[in-house]
This record gives structure tokens, sequence and C-alpha cells, in this order.
């Protein structure tokens, strides 16, 4: 009977995790380019796909937007991403900021999709996790409260 419980339970984490499911024949269009980014023009490797760009960090850490990224974490992330360097479902956060730009980190977060679908980075990291990150539908100022936790996490005072 534990048993069973326990692999519902899994079963049940496993599908509130999972992201909306592509037709076959629209992954396959997706990755036919051979270039990072595939046919977008506007894709910039450093900072990725999405909106985020020439995001200006304070060399500061901003302590309040870092405790409401705390929240945020506590909230939607923890459930598969430690703040150590060991993978849970998806890889642990100790030094991502040092690892990436700000732009990147910020269109991950709220451009997953696109992100996976262009981003030769990002595709190497679900190569490694096997499960895709789903849309947590995280608003600008939540994901920039998010990214101020990381950086408090990598130690920035």
């Amino acid at each position: 009977m534990k048993k069973l419980l326990i692999i519902t339970a899994f079963g049940i984490f496993a599908y509130a995790c999972g992201g909306e499911e592509k037709p076959a024949a629209e992954n396959s269009a997706e990755n036919t380019s051979t270039k990072p980014g595939g046919d977008d023009p506007a894709y910039d490797a450093k900072r990725g796909a999405g909106k985020f760009k020439d995001v200006q960090v304070s060399p500061q850490l901003n302590a309040a937007l870092a405790d409401k990224g705390t929240k945020v974490y506590d909230v939607k992330c923890a459930s598969c991403h430690k703040v150590t360097t060991e993978r849970l479902v998806g890889p642990g956060w100790a030094g991502v900021t040092q690892r990436r730009t700000a732009d990147w980190i910020l269109n991950f977060i709220t451009n997953t999709e696109e992100m996976l679908a262009k981003d030769p980075e990002a595709q190497a990291q679900l190569e490694i996790c096997l499960v895709r990150m789903p849309n947590q539908n995280l608003t600008d100022d939540e994901a920039l409260s998010v990214y101020e936790f990381m950086r408090k996490n990598d130690g920035v005072k």
C-alpha cells in the first residue's frame, strides 16, 4: 500500500510539473535549423530569446527585492530547484548569476518555451534534466525579484 501511495504521489507531481505538450510536427519544425536561435535574427546567445535586453544590474543587492524573490522561490521554484549545485528536478542555482547574464536568466524564466526551442545552453540543460520547465507565469517584477534572490544566493551583498 505504501509503494502504491508513493508511486501515485510521484505521478501526480510529475503531471503537475509537466509543460503543455506540442504536437510532434511542431517539435520537429522548431528544431530544423542548426544555428543558435533558429532563423530568428533578433536572437542573441548572451541574452537568449525574449523581451529582456540590457538589464542594468546594481553592484549592490536590493535586499527587499531579494526577500520578495525568496517568497516567489518558495512557492514556484523550490519544488524543482535547490539553491546549491545539486540537481533536483532542474539544475541547482548556486553560481547561476556568475555563469549567465541577467538578460539570459530573465528571458529563460519568463519565456521558457522559446528559450528551449532556440537556445543551445537551455537545450543542453534540458538534455541533462530531461524535464521541461513549466511556464510559471511570472510577472516581470516577480522574475526580477527571483533574479535578485539568485544574486543573494550567489553571495552578492
